[in-house]
């Protein structure tokens, strides 16, 4: 192998595989970085047996051939070069790289080893907007479960029905629900899930792109492929049934209030100072307004040994006086990722579960299960 390409194109390269490179693994090839010429192009891919992504790089090749690296160590040294070219050459094992006035040469291991990049040919494909995709996977991971002792509930629902997209997490206290559209619809209603980690990575390539990403899921052999322009990643399904969400959404409210969405956020975020030492939770009291005056919203936090707040926001309320209780990290999570200036928040009765709306777009809905508390 014999090529020369731009170190600032190799260095954003090793950073977007690095992304899937193996930290703890049985198999320490996984911990290696695959580079290999493709065509007229220099290939990177890595994979922990659960994502694999791979990067094509633009180079001017001499020679075919390819290697796997250690990546930490190659994505350290190639950062540290000076943007200018980099003359890269493989002898046996050995890489050697030249940059300017610097050079190294690292052992590797052959490529034959580095287990296999899925390939995703078959299966349901379809297309999506890019900001749609990411508005979607904004709006929903950060409410997949963290702990594994119910996977399906880590990972991310996909529902594709005709040219619509569903996006579902849950992790047992809360529930995000985010509907899109695709560019090309579907001919078969299909159900995946995601894991949410995977969904965070390609998140964050998804910044640096403008193109549509391509879908392509392959139910038997549990993978799903997104293809986006010179980025490619590939992620094992988490098998299983996700919870059938529509039950758990409440079809009516006692109590609606409308509040401006960064004014409440700031009075929850305040709250949840307070509400650390006291099980994060902060109550609320909605009260309506009487005749011409707006409503209230009454948000406050205590803790025993360290003090109480209390703040209090204008509100437009439909229906009756309401008290609820929430977690002050699931209220900000939620808050935090949406973008409308207004949002309505529905409750029933204080044990019944909340209901966060988007004032203006019906594309989003979310679930909170309230705090029991003694009033």
């Amino acid at each position: 192998m014999k090529l020369s390409c731009l170190q600032e194109n190799l260095n954003k390269g090793l950073a977007i595989v690095s992304r899937a490179v193996a930290t703890r693994t049985t198999l320490p090839i996984t911990q290696n970085v695959l580079i290999a010429t493709d065509q007229s192009r220099l290939k990177l891919a890595a994979t922990n047996l659960e994502i694999a992504i791979s990067c094509w790089v633009g180079a001017k090749i001499e020679e075919e051939g390819a290697i796997t690296i250690p990546a930490r160590l190659l994505t350290e040294f190639i950062s540290s070069l000076p943007n200018d070219r980099i003359d890269i050459a493989l002898t046996q094992r050995t890489l050697q790289l030249k940059c300017a006035r610097y050079e190294a040469r690292i052992n590797g291991l052959d490529a034959q080893d580095f287990p296999p990049i899925p390939q995703v040919g078959d299966g349901i494909a379809t297309k999506i907007e890019v900001g749609a995709l990411r508005e979607g996977i904004n709006q929903v991971t950060f409410a997949a479960a963290t702990e594994e002792s119910r996977p399906v509930l880590t990972g991310v629902q996909l529902e594709f029905d005709g040219d619509k997209l569903a996006l579902a997490a849950a992790d047992g206290f809360r529930l995000a629900v985010h509907n899109t559209t695709l560019l090309s619809p579907v001919k078969d209603k299909t159900a995946i899930i995601v894991p949410a980690r995977a969904l965070n990575e390609l998140n964050r390539f998804l910044t640096d792109q403008e193109e549509p990403v391509e879908i392509t899921v392959n139910q038997q052999k549990s993978q799903a492929l997104f293809r986006l322009k010179n980025i490619e990643m590939v992620s094992q399904l988490i098998q299983g049934n996700f919870p059938n969400y529509s039950q758990l959404i409440p079809q009516s409210y006692v109590t609606r209030a409308v509040v401006d969405r960064a004014e409440f956020l700031q009075t929850v975020r305040m709250a949840s100072i307070f509400a650390r030492d006291g099980s994060g939770i902060v109550r609320l009291v909605v009260t309506p307004g009487v005749e011409l005056t707006p409503g209230k919203v009454n948000i406050s936090a205590r803790a025993e040994e360290v003090g109480d707040n209390v703040s209090e926001i204008d509100a437009l309320i439909d229906g009756e006086a309401a008290k609820i209780a929430f977690n002050a990290k699931y209220l900000a999570d939620v808050l935090s990722v949406l973008h409308q200036k207004q949002v309505g928040l529905e409750t029933t009765t204080s044990s019944s579960p909340g209901v966060i709306r988007p004032v203006g777009a019906n594309n989003y809905i979310h679930v909170v299960m309230p705090m029991f508390v003694q009033w």
